[in-house]
């Protein structure tokens, strides 16, 4: 039986949604852009990227077998900011992997911070998850802070494992487990 994800989940200052076909516009604003694909293992997105990319989000909404993943849109006073998703890693429902990506326009105003707290909560919370990780292009400094400030563990730094954009490229990875949560 599948259990219907509590959405939309609201924050201070945000409501994560699951994604609608009107996100098309929105989503190719940033994703388009060379600065947010950056460390991205894909290039900006073209307009056929975002339709082929939101008909694959449109449809995770929940987490519920090995192979499913939710998928949230970011929004600040009714605008998409960025988004958000957890994704099960492995044969079960247990662990899981956790991504984000934000419009340029407003970083350091914390709102992937508060996002990212909001799918922890929503994956070892609602989820049970016993586990999730993060893996990130090691060059990609906000996001491994971002790590820290949500209180995910560093475990890893892969060197050159990674073949992205014509380059070989290191990983860290960070952690963060059931416990943790619950101590932090």
């Amino acid at each position: 039986m599948t259990i219907e994800t509590p959405l939309p989940v609201t924050t201070g200052r945000l409501v994560l949604r699951a994604h609608r076909p009107e996100d098309l516009e929105p989503l190719l604003a940033y994703y388009g852009e060379p600065e947010v694909s950056r460390f991205l293992l894909e290039e900006p997105w073209t307009r056929e990227d975002a339709e082929t990319q939101l008909a694959k989000r449109l449809v995770r909404t929940g987490i519920d077998e090995p192979g499913s993943a939710l998928a949230l849109v970011v929004e600040h006073e009714g605008r998409v900011v960025g988004d958000v998703v957890l994704w099960t890693t492995g044969d079960t429902v247990s662990r899981g992997e956790i991504g984000w990506v934000f419009h340029p326009d407003v970083a350091g105003k914390g709102f992937a911070t508060e996002a990212v707290r909001a799918v922890l909560d929503l994956a070892f919370g609602f989820f049970r998850m016993h586990r999730v990780v993060a893996q990130l292009d090691a060059r990609n400094e906000r996001s491994a802070r971002l790590c820290e400030r949500v209180g995910m563990r560093r475990e890893g730094h892969l060197r050159q494992d990674w073949w992205s954009k014509g380059e070989w490229t290191d990983t860290l990875v960070f952690g963060m487990l059931a416990s943790d949560r619950a101590a932090g």
